[in-house]
């Protein structure tokens, strides 16, 4: 499967084609991420990681900002090429020095 690419991301959004997993909402819901939020960064944002195949498919990981500030969302294609949200979440320490920095 093709990479995922910021141009289709966009379009995927501003289409409404795109779902989510049960764990994308938990997380959203516990950094009161609203869905606007997460449209915008992905309207917006760019792509900081790609990731191959691991079963599930390609994914990657977006950085966006929001109203709230930074938010990465992990998405991927589906076989019928909408886009799936896997998670969403606050990027912050001890995992990330900075939005788009990993602390290694």
């Amino acid at each position: 499967m093709e990479a995922v690419l910021t141009d289709w991301i966009a379009e995927r959004v501003r289409r409404h084609e795109f779902t989510g997993f049960q764990q994308a909402e938990i997380e959203r819901g516990n950094d009161a991420l609203s869905l606007s939020d997460i449209e915008y960064a992905l309207l917006n944002g760019r792509i900081i990681e790609s990731n191959p195949d691991t079963g599930r498919g390609v994914s990657c990981l977006v950085y966006g900002e929001t109203q709230r500030g930074a938010a990465h969302v992990v998405c991927g294609r589906n076989k019928y090429s909408w886009l799936v949200i896997a998670t969403v979440y606050i990027p912050a320490w001890p995992k990330w020095k900075s939005p788009t920095e990993r602390n290694r």
